[in-house]
């Protein structure tokens, strides 16, 4: 879980808006698309390694992961949630 007074500054890189945790049943479609080898960042790339959270942007539109405690806000390794549908 992310340090609440950071997620209340943290805002989505690309149209600044508001960002919120993601819940358990989102992370687990991540990963199991993750594990799949079905799911890419912005920049086309295959995220190879299961996050242990994630912010999504206010639209529902992007995911930024979370490792090590850190969240990953550059626009480049958004995930785009429309290849979880």
């Amino acid at each position: 879980m992310i340090n609440p007074e950071l997620l209340e500054i943290l805002v989505c890189p690309e149209d600044k808006t508001p960002v919120r945790e993601i819940d358990a049943s989102l992370l687990e479609k991540v990963n199991n698309a993750i594990v799949a080898g079905a799911l890419k960042n912005r920049a086309g790339d295959v995220v190879a390694e299961r996050i242990e959270g994630g912010l999504i942007r206010e639209d529902g539109k992007f995911m930024y992961a979370i490792r090590d405690d850190i969240p990953i806000m550059l626009i480049d390794e958004a995930i785009p949630l429309d290849q979880l549908d």
